[in-house]
Protein backbone atom coordinates (compact mmCIF):
# COMPACT_ATOMS: atom_id res chain seq x y z
CA UNK A 1 0.00 0.00 0.00
CA UNK A 2 2.87 2.43 1.06
CA UNK A 3 4.17 1.73 -2.35
CA UNK A 4 1.25 2.32 -4.33
CA UNK A 5 1.63 6.05 -2.44
CA UNK A 6 5.22 6.85 -3.41
CA UNK A 7 4.29 6.14 -7.10
CA UNK A 8 1.24 8.32 -6.97
CA UNK A 9 3.48 10.99 -5.99
CA UNK A 10 6.45 9.73 -8.49
CA UNK A 11 3.56 9.63 -11.06
CA UNK A 12 2.86 13.54 -10.73
CA UNK A 13 6.89 14.33 -10.22
CA UNK A 14 6.33 15.61 -6.56
CA UNK A 15 8.53 14.29 -3.43
CA UNK A 16 7.36 12.45 -0.37
CA UNK A 17 6.44 15.72 2.24
CA UNK A 18 7.23 14.53 5.95
CA UNK A 19 5.38 15.55 9.46
CA UNK A 20 6.01 14.23 12.54
CA UNK A 21 3.89 14.64 15.74
CA UNK A 22 4.60 13.34 19.52
CA UNK A 23 2.56 11.23 20.57
CA UNK A 24 2.78 9.90 24.38
CA UNK A 25 2.77 5.98 24.36
CA UNK A 26 -0.09 6.14 26.54
CA UNK A 27 -2.47 8.05 23.94
CA UNK A 28 -0.73 5.71 20.79
CA UNK A 29 -3.52 2.68 20.72
CA UNK A 30 -6.54 4.92 20.92
CA UNK A 31 -5.17 7.20 18.38
CA UNK A 32 -4.46 4.09 15.88
CA UNK A 33 -7.57 2.69 16.63
CA UNK A 34 -8.07 -1.63 16.80
CA UNK A 35 -5.88 -3.19 14.55
CA UNK A 36 -5.15 0.36 13.25
CA UNK A 37 -8.54 1.10 12.16
CA UNK A 38 -8.31 4.72 12.20
CA UNK A 39 -4.68 5.45 10.97
CA UNK A 40 -5.75 3.32 8.39
CA UNK A 41 -8.68 4.90 7.69
CA UNK A 42 -7.03 8.48 7.48
CA UNK A 43 -4.33 6.85 5.12
CA UNK A 44 -7.05 5.65 3.00
CA UNK A 45 -8.79 8.45 2.38
CA UNK A 46 -5.78 11.33 2.23
CA UNK A 47 -3.61 9.31 0.43
CA UNK A 48 -0.65 9.73 2.94
CA UNK A 49 1.61 7.17 4.85
CA UNK A 50 1.27 7.00 8.45
CA UNK A 51 4.37 5.25 10.75
CA UNK A 52 4.70 4.89 14.52
CA UNK A 53 8.80 5.86 14.80
CA UNK A 54 9.68 6.08 18.52
CA UNK A 55 6.90 7.57 20.28
CA UNK A 56 6.34 9.90 17.05
CA UNK A 57 3.62 9.75 14.43
CA UNK A 58 4.82 10.22 11.26
CA UNK A 59 2.97 11.42 8.27
CA UNK A 60 4.41 11.63 4.41
CA UNK A 61 2.56 12.30 1.55
CA UNK A 62 1.71 15.24 -0.89
CA UNK A 63 2.42 18.41 1.10
CA UNK A 64 -1.68 19.54 1.06
CA UNK A 65 -2.99 16.02 2.07
CA UNK A 66 0.09 15.58 4.91
CA UNK A 67 -0.98 18.66 6.27
CA UNK A 68 -4.32 17.73 6.14
CA UNK A 69 -3.88 14.22 7.78
CA UNK A 70 -1.56 16.18 10.29
CA UNK A 71 -4.68 18.52 11.70
CA UNK A 72 -6.35 15.77 12.11
CA UNK A 73 -4.03 13.55 14.18
CA UNK A 74 -3.40 16.65 16.02
CA UNK A 75 -7.05 16.84 17.13
CA UNK A 76 -7.52 13.57 17.75
CA UNK A 77 -4.63 13.67 19.93
CA UNK A 78 -6.31 16.13 21.88
CA UNK A 79 -9.57 14.36 22.03
CA UNK A 80 -7.66 11.59 23.52
CA UNK A 81 -5.58 13.78 25.85
CA UNK A 82 -8.88 14.92 27.54
CA UNK A 83 -9.93 11.26 28.09
CA UNK A 84 -12.29 10.60 25.00
CA UNK A 85 -12.56 7.10 23.89
CA UNK A 86 -11.92 7.62 19.69
CA UNK A 87 -14.74 6.07 17.90
CA UNK A 88 -14.44 5.39 13.44
CA UNK A 89 -17.55 7.71 13.17
CA UNK A 90 -15.34 10.80 15.25
CA UNK A 91 -12.43 9.77 12.77
CA UNK A 92 -14.80 9.83 10.12
CA UNK A 93 -16.47 13.10 10.62
CA UNK A 94 -12.73 14.43 11.53
CA UNK A 95 -11.35 13.78 8.12
CA UNK A 96 -14.75 15.93 6.64
CA UNK A 97 -14.51 18.58 8.77
CA UNK A 98 -10.46 19.06 8.02
CA UNK A 99 -11.48 19.23 4.18
CA UNK A 100 -13.27 22.68 5.12
CA UNK A 101 -10.63 23.26 7.70
CA UNK A 102 -13.11 23.17 10.75
CA UNK A 103 -11.78 19.99 12.62
CA UNK A 104 -11.35 22.38 15.74
CA UNK A 105 -14.80 21.95 16.09
CA UNK A 106 -14.22 18.64 17.41
CA UNK A 107 -12.71 20.18 21.08
CA UNK A 108 -16.23 22.35 21.23
CA UNK A 109 -18.54 19.49 20.36
CA UNK A 110 -16.59 17.08 22.95
CA UNK A 111 -16.44 19.82 25.34
CA UNK A 112 -20.52 19.97 25.26
CA UNK A 113 -21.59 17.58 27.78
CA UNK A 114 -25.11 17.14 28.42
CA UNK A 115 -25.45 14.66 30.70
CA UNK A 116 -24.16 10.88 31.51
CA UNK A 117 -26.26 7.90 30.92
CA UNK A 118 -26.98 5.81 33.89
CA UNK A 119 -23.62 3.43 33.16
CA UNK A 120 -21.78 7.05 33.35
CA UNK A 121 -21.27 7.23 29.46
CA UNK A 122 -21.23 11.51 28.66
CA UNK A 123 -24.11 12.53 26.04
CA UNK A 124 -22.44 15.17 23.40
CA UNK A 125 -22.74 16.23 20.06
CA UNK A 126 -21.22 14.46 18.13
CA UNK A 127 -21.89 16.44 14.58
CA UNK A 128 -21.64 20.17 13.87
CA UNK A 129 -25.55 19.92 13.28
CA UNK A 130 -25.99 18.20 16.46
CA UNK A 131 -24.05 20.74 18.22
CA UNK A 132 -26.45 23.44 16.60
CA UNK A 133 -29.55 21.68 17.37
CA UNK A 134 -28.58 21.38 21.15
CA UNK A 135 -27.71 25.03 21.18
CA UNK A 136 -31.18 25.66 20.20
CA UNK A 137 -33.02 23.63 22.42
CA UNK A 138 -30.83 25.85 24.94
CA UNK A 139 -32.06 29.01 23.95
CA UNK A 140 -35.45 28.40 22.20
CA UNK A 141 -38.57 27.63 23.89
CA UNK A 142 -39.99 25.53 21.18
CA UNK A 143 -37.26 23.75 18.47
CA UNK A 144 -38.14 21.37 15.25
CA UNK A 145 -35.71 18.69 14.52
CA UNK A 146 -35.87 17.51 11.14
CA UNK A 147 -33.70 14.78 9.52
CA UNK A 148 -33.27 11.02 9.04
CA UNK A 149 -32.68 8.48 10.88
CA UNK A 150 -30.15 8.09 13.18
CA UNK A 151 -29.04 11.70 13.54
CA UNK A 152 -29.49 11.46 16.92
CA UNK A 153 -32.53 13.84 16.91
CA UNK A 154 -34.78 12.02 19.82
CA UNK A 155 -32.28 11.10 21.76
CA UNK A 156 -30.61 14.60 22.38
CA UNK A 157 -33.61 16.14 23.10
CA UNK A 158 -34.51 13.02 25.87
CA UNK A 159 -30.92 13.71 27.35
CA UNK A 160 -31.98 18.01 27.20
CA UNK A 161 -35.00 17.22 28.70
CA UNK A 162 -33.45 14.66 31.49
CA UNK A 163 -30.93 17.23 32.17
CA UNK A 164 -33.46 20.03 32.77
CA UNK A 165 -35.73 17.61 34.92
CA UNK A 166 -32.81 17.11 37.17
CA UNK A 167 -31.54 20.33 37.40
CA UNK A 168 -35.36 21.64 38.73
CA UNK A 169 -35.83 23.88 35.38
CA UNK A 170 -39.15 22.28 35.14
CA UNK A 171 -41.33 20.07 36.92
CA UNK A 172 -42.00 16.95 34.48
CA UNK A 173 -40.92 15.43 31.59
CA UNK A 174 -43.64 14.81 28.63
CA UNK A 175 -43.17 12.39 25.75
CA UNK A 176 -45.51 12.07 23.10
CA UNK A 177 -45.73 10.44 19.57
CA UNK A 178 -48.49 9.65 17.17
CA UNK A 179 -49.79 6.25 17.08
CA UNK A 180 -50.02 5.83 13.52
CA UNK A 181 -50.88 1.98 12.57
CA UNK A 182 -48.27 1.35 9.41
CA UNK A 183 -49.63 -1.81 8.28
CA UNK A 184 -51.69 -3.48 11.35
CA UNK A 185 -54.71 -2.35 13.39
CA UNK A 186 -54.20 -1.35 16.67
CA UNK A 187 -57.68 -3.22 17.62
CA UNK A 188 -56.35 -6.64 16.78
CA UNK A 189 -53.08 -6.42 19.34
CA UNK A 190 -53.65 -7.86 22.68
CA UNK A 191 -54.59 -6.32 26.04
CA UNK A 192 -55.81 -3.35 27.24
CA UNK A 193 -55.13 0.58 25.52
CA UNK A 194 -52.25 0.65 27.38
CA UNK A 195 -50.62 -2.36 26.09
CA UNK A 196 -52.10 -1.40 22.50
CA UNK A 197 -49.77 1.64 22.43
CA UNK A 198 -47.12 1.20 24.04
CA UNK A 199 -45.17 -0.31 20.72
CA UNK A 200 -45.80 2.79 19.49
CA UNK A 201 -44.15 4.42 22.58
CA UNK A 202 -40.77 1.46 22.95
CA UNK A 203 -38.52 4.37 21.47
CA UNK A 204 -38.86 6.74 23.63
CA UNK A 205 -39.17 4.15 26.86
CA UNK A 206 -35.59 2.59 25.65
CA UNK A 207 -33.99 6.05 25.46
CA UNK A 208 -35.26 6.95 28.93
CA UNK A 209 -34.22 3.80 30.46
CA UNK A 210 -30.77 4.51 29.41
CA UNK A 211 -30.51 7.78 30.09
CA UNK A 212 -31.81 7.63 33.84
CA UNK A 213 -32.00 4.23 34.05
CA UNK A 214 -35.19 1.54 34.68
CA UNK A 215 -35.78 2.58 38.58
CA UNK A 216 -35.32 6.16 38.42
CA UNK A 217 -38.14 6.06 35.15
CA UNK A 218 -40.20 4.01 37.37
CA UNK A 219 -40.33 5.99 40.37
CA UNK A 220 -40.96 9.48 38.59
CA UNK A 221 -43.42 7.97 36.70
CA UNK A 222 -45.89 6.48 39.67
CA UNK A 223 -45.31 9.92 40.64
CA UNK A 224 -46.45 11.44 37.51
CA UNK A 225 -43.65 13.40 36.90
CA UNK A 226 -42.63 11.49 33.44
CA UNK A 227 -45.49 10.73 31.09
CA UNK A 228 -45.07 8.93 27.80
CA UNK A 229 -48.61 8.99 26.08
CA UNK A 230 -49.62 8.71 22.55
CA UNK A 231 -50.31 12.21 20.84
CA UNK A 232 -54.22 11.98 21.32
CA UNK A 233 -53.71 11.88 25.43
CA UNK A 234 -52.92 15.57 25.00
CA UNK A 235 -56.25 17.24 23.74
CA UNK A 236 -57.74 19.41 25.83
CA UNK A 237 -54.57 19.77 28.69
CA UNK A 238 -52.13 22.72 29.39
CA UNK A 239 -48.97 21.74 30.18
CA UNK A 240 -46.78 24.31 32.16
CA UNK A 241 -43.07 23.64 33.44
CA UNK A 242 -42.73 21.14 31.44
CA UNK A 243 -39.97 19.64 29.16
CA UNK A 244 -42.52 18.43 26.22
CA UNK A 245 -40.75 16.07 23.26
CA UNK A 246 -42.98 14.93 20.10
CA UNK A 247 -41.60 12.54 18.35
CA UNK A 248 -42.14 11.33 14.72
CA UNK A 249 -44.49 14.42 14.14
CA UNK A 250 -44.04 13.72 10.23
CA UNK A 251 -47.03 11.32 11.32
CA UNK A 252 -49.37 13.91 12.72
CA UNK A 253 -51.68 15.35 10.91
CA UNK A 254 -51.88 19.73 10.65
CA UNK A 255 -54.83 19.66 12.86
CA UNK A 256 -53.35 17.44 15.37
CA UNK A 257 -49.91 19.54 15.16
CA UNK A 258 -51.96 22.63 15.52
CA UNK A 259 -53.62 21.12 18.67
CA UNK A 260 -50.09 19.74 20.19
CA UNK A 261 -48.13 23.48 20.24
CA UNK A 262 -51.55 24.82 21.85
CA UNK A 263 -51.16 22.92 24.46
CA UNK A 264 -48.08 24.66 25.49
CA UNK A 265 -47.97 26.48 28.96
CA UNK A 266 -46.03 29.17 31.25
CA UNK A 267 -42.43 27.91 31.68
CA UNK A 268 -42.56 25.14 29.39
CA UNK A 269 -40.02 23.87 26.27
CA UNK A 270 -40.80 21.59 23.27
CA UNK A 271 -38.63 19.92 21.00
CA UNK A 272 -40.56 18.56 17.87
CA UNK A 273 -38.26 15.85 16.00
CA UNK A 274 -39.20 14.06 12.67
CA UNK A 275 -38.33 12.88 9.61
CA UNK A 276 -40.01 14.15 6.45
CA UNK A 277 -38.72 10.99 4.51
CA UNK A 278 -40.88 8.59 6.72
CA UNK A 279 -44.47 9.33 6.40
CA UNK A 280 -46.83 6.29 6.98
CA UNK A 281 -49.91 9.32 6.78
CA UNK A 282 -52.58 8.00 4.14
CA UNK A 283 -50.50 9.59 0.64
CA UNK A 284 -53.62 12.04 0.12
CA UNK A 285 -53.17 13.62 4.00
CA UNK A 286 -50.92 16.68 4.52
CA UNK A 287 -48.35 15.96 7.23
CA UNK A 288 -48.27 18.05 10.22
CA UNK A 289 -44.86 18.85 10.04
CA UNK A 290 -44.18 19.75 6.61
CA UNK A 291 -47.16 22.72 7.40
CA UNK A 292 -45.44 24.03 10.17
CA UNK A 293 -42.38 24.57 8.94
CA UNK A 294 -44.15 26.56 6.18
CA UNK A 295 -46.27 28.28 8.71
CA UNK A 296 -44.18 29.09 11.75
CA UNK A 297 -40.60 29.52 9.96
CA UNK A 298 -40.87 33.51 10.79
CA UNK A 299 -42.11 33.13 14.62
CA UNK A 300 -39.46 34.61 17.12
CA UNK A 301 -38.52 31.90 19.83
CA UNK A 302 -39.22 29.37 17.37
CA UNK A 303 -36.55 27.27 15.67
CA UNK A 304 -35.81 24.93 12.60
CA UNK A 305 -32.62 23.11 12.75
CA UNK A 306 -32.04 20.57 10.01
CA UNK A 307 -29.66 17.90 9.92
CA UNK A 308 -29.22 15.54 6.84
CA UNK A 309 -26.78 12.11 6.32
CA UNK A 310 -23.44 13.95 7.23
CA UNK A 311 -25.38 13.84 11.04
CA UNK A 312 -25.54 10.42 11.03
CA UNK A 313 -24.18 8.94 14.01
CA UNK A 314 -25.21 5.17 14.00
CA UNK A 315 -23.14 2.77 12.04
CA UNK A 316 -20.91 3.99 9.03
CA UNK A 317 -23.59 1.96 7.07
CA UNK A 318 -26.66 3.31 7.85
CA UNK A 319 -25.12 7.12 6.72
CA UNK A 320 -24.07 5.59 3.43
CA UNK A 321 -27.74 4.04 3.12
CA UNK A 322 -29.45 7.17 4.20
CA UNK A 323 -27.27 9.03 1.25
CA UNK A 324 -28.02 6.85 -0.93
CA UNK A 325 -31.85 7.28 -0.54
CA UNK A 326 -31.38 10.96 -0.96
CA UNK A 327 -29.36 10.62 -4.15
CA UNK A 328 -32.23 8.31 -5.33
CA UNK A 329 -34.85 10.35 -4.58
CA UNK A 330 -33.29 13.68 -6.27
CA UNK A 331 -33.22 11.59 -9.46
CA UNK A 332 -36.81 10.49 -9.44
CA UNK A 333 -38.00 14.30 -8.85
CA UNK A 334 -35.76 15.44 -11.72
CA UNK A 335 -37.45 12.54 -14.11
CA UNK A 336 -41.04 13.33 -12.61
CA UNK A 337 -40.15 17.11 -13.33
CA UNK A 338 -38.52 16.00 -16.68
CA UNK A 339 -42.06 13.57 -17.81
CA UNK A 340 -44.10 16.91 -16.57
CA UNK A 341 -42.00 19.34 -18.96
CA UNK A 342 -42.02 16.55 -21.55
CA UNK A 343 -46.19 16.68 -21.44
CA UNK A 344 -46.74 20.17 -21.40
CA UNK A 345 -44.67 20.65 -24.35
CA UNK A 346 -46.62 17.77 -25.95
CA UNK A 347 -49.76 19.67 -25.23
CA UNK A 348 -48.22 22.96 -26.31
CA UNK A 349 -47.31 22.01 -30.01
CA UNK A 350 -51.04 20.34 -30.05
Amino acid sequence: MHKNKCSYLERRGMEAFTVSIDVPVEHMRNLFGEFDSHIKKIEEQLLVTIVDRDGAVRISGERKAADHAARIVRELLALSKRGTVLEDQSVEYAIELGREHKEDMLLAMDSDCICHTVNGKPIKPKTLGQKQYVDAMRDYMIVFGVGPAGTGKTYLAMAMAVTAFKNNEVSRIILTRPAIEAGEKLGFLPGDLQSKVDPYLRPLYDALYQIMGAESFARNTEKGLIEVAPLAYMRGRTLDNAYIILDEAQNTTPAQMKMFLTRIGFGSKVVVTGDASQKDLAPDMKSGLDVASRVLSKIDDIAFCTLNSSDVVRHPLVQKIVKAYDDYEAREKRRSGQKTGNRNQERGKR
